[in-house]
């Protein structure tokens, strides 16, 4: 069996000078003028920002999928994106997203209120059922309130920013994005690894993983923080980015033995390359406006998903 890591390594290492050098405008580092600041204060800070939330994404989606069981879990399933994408909506509402840190900050309280909810509702003795409809519920009453918000919005230009910012892109973003989004990326994901074992022995069944001494409220409360941190910090600096924790274990999942904890790190390098790589489309094709990131993902998503359903339902009949 192909060890998927070391490849995907190496396919970053050949991916991430290409991207930088990818753009509607090709930079030629020995002749473009300006090269350097171009690469270093708007290029790099994007490529960078893809990596950290593709990561986290892929990270999340394989976590949720060990979890519960179901490889058509993703990550917004816990509410935590919604609760994310709220808070920044209301940022943009009262115009506090003029100040460079308070719309990630907002977001990022959105995601804690939203973990807060889950654990508080889901309790320490909830079982996976109990844990997946209470996430079900937060993410139908952020997105409920998320509209609301934008009923709201006082002009056309205000509910035309909210909107655009929840489409999910990396168009002008600095360093600072990358000081908030990678250190809790690589937060989350640690948690996410640390959960693992525990994962491994829940797909022998809840008693059997429980015989074998895995606490249950330790286990949904690293879910809670790992996925919290890895999918709040992509939305606080890009907005809704869809699918990649959908995608990116089932692509990988063949290269591995398939146990929960063997799948998080690959599928964190490929949710990586995932979103790098569509990144680097959205700036490449010639559009009048640049595509947005969270649209160029779905467009890529959504046929996947139906041929994921129908494989599945190939498999029932």
């Amino acid at each position: 069996m192909t060890r998927p890591v070391p490849v995907l390594l190496l396919v970053l290492t050949i991916a991430i000078p290409l991207s930088l050098l990818a753009g509607r405008v090709w930079i030629d580092p020995l002749d473009t003028p300006n090269a350097a600041i171009i690469l270093m204060d708007l290029r790099l800070p994007r490529a960078l920002l893809a990596l950290a939330i593709g990561g986290g994404l892929g990270a999340a989606g394989a976590a949720m999928q060990g979890y519960l069981r179901n490889p058509l879990a993703d990550p917004g399933l816990f509410g935590i994106a919604p609760g994310a994408a709220l808070g920044a909506v209301v940022s943009l509402l009262f115009g506090y997203a003029a100040s460079a840190w308070l719309l990630p900050l907002f977001a990022l309280a959105g995601a804690g209120g939203a973990m807060a909810l889950l654990a508080l509702i889901a309790g320490r003795s909830g079982g996976i059922g109990l844990f997946t409809l209470a996430g079900m519920m937060i993410a139908s009453l952020a997105g409920a309130l998320t509209s609301l918000v934008i009923s709201l919005a006082p002009n056309a230009f205000a509910m035309s920013e909210i909107v655009t910012w929840l489409m999910g892109a990396l168009t002008d973003r600095s360093w600072q994005d990358v000081w908030i989004a990678a250190p809790l990326t690589i937060a989350g994901i640690t948690l996410l690894r640390a959960a693992g074992p525990s994962l491994d022995a829940l797909t022998l069944g809840d008693a059997a993983a429980c015989s074998l001494g895995v606490d249950p409220a330790r286990l949904r409360g690293l879910l809670v923080l790992g996925v919290g941190l890895t999918v709040g910090s992509g939305v606080a600096v890009a907005g809704i980015v869809g699918f990649v924790g959908l995608i990116v274990p089932h692509l990988v999942r063949p290269w591995t033995d398939r146990r929960p904890a063997s799948l998080i790190l690959p599928s964190a390098l490929a949710g990586a390359l995932l979103v790098l790589l569509a990144d680097c489309l959205c700036r490449i094709l010639p559009l009048v406006t640049e595509l947005r990131l969270g649209i160029a993902l779905s467009l890529i998503g959504a046929p996947f998903f139906l041929a994921l359903l129908l494989k599945m339902r190939r498999g029932l009949a």
